[in-house]
This record gives C-alpha cells, structure tokens and sequence, in this order.
C-alpha cells in the first residue's frame, strides 16, 4: 500500500538514536556496571534485576541518564545488601557523568537531510528523556537552528502526541513523525491518524521493543537510513 505524504506540512524528529546514537553508551555503562557488582552477582543476572529496576523507577524518575544512575546505586546496594563500598558508588556516579558528557555523535546524514527538509517542512524535536541532558545535547549538535520546536516529553503515547500537536496547532494529517522506537515513535502517531516513518538502530532497548501486527504494519514506511528520507517524501 502506498502512503501518501502530499499533506504533511511539519515533520518531528525523535532524537536519540535517530539524530545522534544514543543506546550504544547505556549498553556500555550496563558492561560497566556488570564489573562493579561481578563480586555479588553473575552479569547476566545484573542485567536483568537493573532492568527490573529501571521500569520501577521509570514513573518516579522519568527516562534519562540520571534515572538511570540513580536505578544504578539502588540495584547496587539491594545485591549487595547494602555492604557495597563507597568507592563503588562513587564509580557508578562516575560512569553517569561519563555518559552526559559524551560528545554528541550525529548519524549518517543528518545534518544534509534536515538542511534539505527545512526548505520545505517545518521540523520539530519530539523526544524524551531529561530536559537538561536532551538540551545539552541539542547544543552540542548544532543542530537547534533547523527546527522551530523543541518538546521533550514525559512520554510518548497517543495523549503526548495529541497534546503537543494540539499545542503547536498542527492537524495530524498534516504531521509525521520519524523516529528509531516503534513503540514510542510510530504506533501512538497512526493510532491518532498521523503519519511515521521508522528509522531502526541497531539496538534497541527491551522496554521499547514491541510486537507489529499486519494492519499496522502496513500503515507506516520503514527506512534504512535518514537520507533515504527526502527520496521518499518526494
């Protein structure tokens, strides 16, 4: 089934890992963190009581390195029943800081793509995570002047896509949204009659790893790369 995009007028932009990677350095901090705790517990089994964690802090912290680091020092001190050392506290504090001040490192063709876009489109940011973490990263990247709005969202189901297009008064037809998340970038905007375009990462977290059936599969274009993007909105 082809998708007609003849109406889109405002195109949004997830951003980690569809602008600039992102998930790669939270596989390594999990490696890292993995070696901290090895005297406690097998990796393995650290993985996944970190990941427990992280979706019980989800709705206190929100998405972000510092909710991260905090599920961190929490899941160290419950396998460690609490016997583990300030030092090792003191490391995990450090592999965070290590992860806000990673340079900002772009995807292939990001800038020339959304150089190309802005003549015809207005582009906006829709993403999640800390608001001050995603703002320094947009600084970072140089790519603020190419987009008209900024919104870092608590979340991204249907009602927070609704919200900010209300806001920004844009029609759903009228809106497309592409990201790496097929849960969080591209099932809430066709369930609210807008439009998606999937961009994947090579990795992708468990939480937003999500089944497709066909209906829905049919209802949104997937690409291997951003600069495939111009190509298909032609």
């Amino acid at each position: 089934m082809e998708i007609d995009y003849s109406q889109i007028k405002v195109i949004g932009f997830d951003a980690d890992d569809t602008l600039w990677i992102n998930e790669t350095y939270f596989r390594d901090a999990e490696l890292e963190f993995a070696k901290l705790l090895s005297p406690f517990e097998t990796a393995n089994k650290i993985d996944q009581e970190l990941f427990k964690m992280e979706m019980k802090n989800l709705p206190v912290y929100g998405y972000g390195v510092k909710g991260f680091v905090l599920s961190m020092v929490e899941m160290a001190l419950e396998l460690s029943n609490n016997t583990v050392s300030n030092q090792t506290i003191s490391s995990i504090l450090d592999i965070g800081k290590i992860m806000i001040n990673k340079e900002v490192e772009l995807l292939e063709g990001v800038e020339q793509v959304l150089q190309q876009l802005s003549k015809k489109y207005k582009l906006i940011v829709a993403t999640k995570g800390d608001l001050l973490d995603q703002e320094r990263k947009l600084e970072k990247s140089g790519l603020l002047d190419y987009f008209h709005h900024i919104e870092v969202l608590s979340d991204k189901k249907e009602a927070n896509y609704s919200k900010l297009l209300n806001h920004l008064d844009i029609k759903p037809s009228e809106f497309l949204m592409i990201g790496n998340s097929l849960k969080s970038d591209i099932l809430p905007l066709i369930n609210i009659k807008a439009s998606a375009i999937h961009v994947p990462f090579h990795t992708t977290w468990l939480h937003e790893q999500v089944d497709v059936n066909v209906n829905q599969s049919k209802q949104y274009k997937t690409i291997k790369s951003l600069l495939d993007l111009p190509k298909l909105l032609q």
